[in-house]
């Protein structure tokens, strides 16, 4: 059978049995539901990367726009990114990238100073987009290797400590200047000819030592046509020192009657050495806000303990291998990911679930990697290790999201586009301005001091931090509560959700249905129920697992069927010795033409206690009626609760029949249920509701459930689910917990109402902070604003967008 791949939820279907189909490019797409199609044919561009071959396509799916994308072999690099010192340097960067050839998206997170780029590796490859990089005029350096993030944190302290190094001998040098500067001839110490010298002697070691790096950043960024943070700083200082040595060396050319020329070294040092306080503490801050994702990383075990040739041996966890047997004592760390074999015990899981009950585990039951075992030692098999492991998948989806852009940080991109050069006319205009308005003997001074004052207290570094400090946080914190979202977007789009829509099996309830009555006619219990679990034992259907079970409690034989075919959201249908048998509801047994005698009063009876009933048909006749139940999972009232006084509408929606889903509905507080709703209809209920103006959130775990899940504005898949439904969806819960949902959307709410602030605070203060630094208060109050005092103020700004994003941490 021909395959080919939904390009919105990234299912691969039969173009038979599609659900509609859109041409585009020159191109035939094929859609397993309505709604995948209406969101293709919304956005097309934004699924197609390029026409897809005539040949089956290869697909990768987008770690960063999470399109699936067709006909391109993607790839996905994180390059750090040197030399970076404010927004407008980031989204240079970023703009240079995005023009390069084969480069498919790319974001440039000033916080993390990482580029994360996806690219075509037929058309470039990661030596290219570094010297892309380069020839934007920063640098960049090959992807650290897997486990990197001790060396990242031996980077970042290697970065505070230079600044740190370079602070000290600037406050030094500048503390005695200051002190000069600030005695006005009043202290006699201080007061004598050419003092200027002296002045000139502690500054200059400052500005070449200290500030050489912002010099060259200026440079550079002239070579390459652009204007950044270390423009301003370069222009401002060197303007006030060159000035400064120019009235020391030729006084009577700037002295105006009997007075020395006034100097400005201590603006020049002081400036730099406030800058580069700014600079360190900055650094230390934007450490911490990655601190979620070291903690993960310093989890990972050294050593496992495996049985190789007889022998139990301590090998590396790097050398531990699918199929190895791993042997865990009390209070030993899980290696890596497998099955228990022998033994039982309690792990404690808080690190992956955010649950600090420790987790009763038995054979067949998983463990994961980096967990701790609580009583007892057990051996289980190695199913996956190194990168496949769930910490490192956590770990990639959070670097994942740290590396992401919210829709809100594009306009801080637009503006720190403008900033730089508008700054820069605006302190041209200011010097002009005063140059003529001031006295003659004091003009060159003051326009001086409010041109330089103008350059150094508009610095766009606080724009540049105010969205991915606060995601980095954000993400972080919600990887250590269980909760992994997939990027900045996804945290935007969570918090304006007004209806959450939940599964029913397997996320309101336990997803573990147990047969709870069996009823046959002309047929024994038994054979009944031998009949029907051959069927469901090719069936990966939780009702037909169940079945599956209860035969093998009761130590029943099971045959293998000749023939079986799913019919999706009906039932099955198989044949078993030799006799045709139809499993499924009452639908399909009227669309079969399949008489149901007494067993439809029946089935009535059982749906109204809650129950789901199961038609077992032989050779076109009903031989008998399973009834089954799935237990509500204790959690999920309160969660729903919850969600409801958050102002949340919550639906229900199910293929089971409306009786019991309304028992079930009823139970937990829910309204809204949407019924007997086949897995393509989902998707079409989801958009129902957008249609209505709701903002729809949509929580699943099953296979079934993933078109649903690419539909909503929001998809939140239960980690215990399938994988399918959790690459389809925006947020992932790692524990089987519904209250999850609401800690997700709360975090939301708490991480945008932070980047809003910052935001605010960043823009109040380049609004507010650049007129008094040009003088526009002088006439009414008679202030002038100190470049030093400009220089503090922009240094602080940073550090404090930086602190309220970290009070993210204290999340609960």
């Amino acid at each position: 059978m021909t395959t080919v791949l939904d390009p919105v939820c990234g299912m691969m279907i039969d173009p038979a049995s599609a659900a509609g189909h859109s041409d585009y490019d020159g191109k035939t797409f094929y859609f397993c539901a309505a709604a995948c199609k209406q969101k293709f044919d919304a956005e097309p561009a934004r699924f197609i990367a390029s026409p897809a071959p005539a040949s089956p396509a290869l697909v990768t799916l987008s770690p960063i726009s999470r399109a699936p994308q067709v006909g391109v072999d993607l790839k996905r690099v994180d390059l750090p990114i040197t030399g970076m010192t404010c927004a407008s340097c980031a989204l240079h960067v970023e703009q240079g990238l995005q023009k390069a050839p084969g480069v498919h998206t790319a974001a440039v997170n000033f916080a993390t100073s990482r580029a994360t780029v996806e690219y075509d590796a037929a058309a470039t490859d990661v030596s290219r987009l570094i010297a892309t990089v380069k020839e934007t005029g920063y640098g960049a350096t090959e992807p650290l290797p897997d486990m990197h993030h001790h060396a990242a944190a031996g980077m970042e302290e290697e970065e505070y400590r230079d600044a740190r190094r370079k602070f000290i001998l600037a406050a030094l040098f500048s503390l005695p200047t200051l002190v000069i500067a600030m005695s006005h001839g009043r202290i006699s110490l201080l007061d004598f000819r050419g003092v200027e010298w002296l002045q000139l002697a502690l500054t200059t070691p400052v500005i070449f030592y200290s500030g050489l790096q912002f010099y060259r950043g200026a440079w550079s960024a002239l070579r390459h046509g652009f204007a950044d943070m270390n423009t301003l700083i370069a222009v401002g200082t060197g303007a006030a020192y060159i000035y400064s040595v120019a009235a020391t060396v030729w006084p009577g050319f700037f002295s105006t009657g009997h007075h020395a020329p006034p100097v400005y070294y201590e603006a020049a040092s002081v400036i730099i050495a406030l800058i580069l306080l700014g600079r360190m503490l900055e650094s230390r801050a934007k450490g911490r806000t990655s601190e979620a994702i070291k903690r993960l990383m310093g989890l990972q075990p050294r050593t496992a303990r495996v049985v190789r040739n007889g022998k139990e041996t301590d090998v590396p966890v790097e050398e531990v291998i699918v199929g190895d047997t791993v042997i865990v004592r009390p209070g030993e760390k899980i290696p890596v990911d497998g099955r228990i074999t022998r033994g039982t015990s309690a792990v404690d899981e808080s690190m992956l679930t955010g649950e600090s009950l420790p987790v009763e585990k038995k054979p067949d039951d998983e463990v994961f990697s980096a967990t701790i075992n609580k009583t007892g030692s057990f051996q289980f098999i190695a199913t996956k290790v190194g990168r496949d492991t769930a910490l490192r998948q956590i770990v990639r989806m959070v670097e994942e999201a740290q590396g992401s852009k919210a829709p809100i940080a594009r306009l801080a991109d637009r503006i720190s586009g403008i900033f730089t050069p508008a700054v820069i006319l605006i302190a041209v205009i200011t010097f002009v301005v005063w140059f003529f308005i001031s006295p003659a003997e004091t003009r060159l001074s003051q326009a001086l001091v409010n041109f330089v004052s103008v350059l150094i207290i508009a610095c766009p570094c606080a724009l540049g931090l105010a969205t991915p400090t606060a995601i980095m946080v954000g993400t972080g914190r919600g990887a250590e509560r269980g909760i992994l979202i997939k990027g900045g977007e996804v945290l935007e789009r969570a918090h304006r959700l007004q209806t959450i829509v939940l599964d029913k099996t397997g996320t309101i309830t336990e997803g573990r249905p147990e047969v709870v009555g069996l009823v046959s006619d002309g047929i024994t219990e038994d054979e009944l129920l031998r009949l029907v679990a051959s069927t469901e034992r090719a069936s990966e259907h939780p009702l037909g697992e169940a079945i599956v079970r209860e035969a093998e409690r009761r130590n029943i034989q099971l045959s293998q069927p000749s023939k079986f075919n799913a019919l999706a959201g009906h039932g099955v249908e198989a044949t078993i010795d030799g006799r045709g048998i139809l499993l499924g509801n009452e639908r399909l047994m009227r669309e079969r033409d399949v008489s149901l005698n007494h067993f439809a009063e029946r089935a009535a009876s059982l749906a109204d206690e809650g129950k789901t009933p199961i038609f077992a048909a032989i050779d076109g006749r009903v031989a008998g009626l399973i009834a089954v139940a799935d237990r509500i999972n204790p959690r999920s009232k309160a969660a729903i609760e919850e969600m409801k006084r958050m102002g949340l509408q919550v639906a229900m929606i199910t293929g089971d029949n409306r009786r019991a889903s309304h028992r079930v509905a009823r139970e937990v507080g829910i309204e809204r249920v949407l019924a007997e709703v086949l897995p393509e209809g989902k998707a079409e209920e989801i958009k129902r509701l957008q249609r209505e103006g709701k903002v729809v959130g949509m929580v699943g775990d099953g296979i079934n459930d993933a078109p649903a899940l690419a539909s909503a504005d929001t998809g939140i898949a239960i980690g215990t689910g399938t994988d399918v439904a959790i690459e389809s969806a925006d947020i992932t819960l790692i524990r089987d917990d519904l209250g999850g949902v609401a800690t997700a959307i709360r975090l939301s709410r708490a991480t945008m109402r932070i980047i809003k602030q910052n935001l605010f605070w960043a823009f109040i203060y380049n609004v507010l902070g650049i007129p008094i630094a040009a003088g526009v208060l002088y006439p009414l109050t008679g202030w002038l604003l100190s470049p030093i005092i400009a220089s503090a103020a922009m240094s602080l700004s940073s550090v404090s967008v930086v602190t309220n994003s970290l009070r993210l941490r204290r999340f609960r």
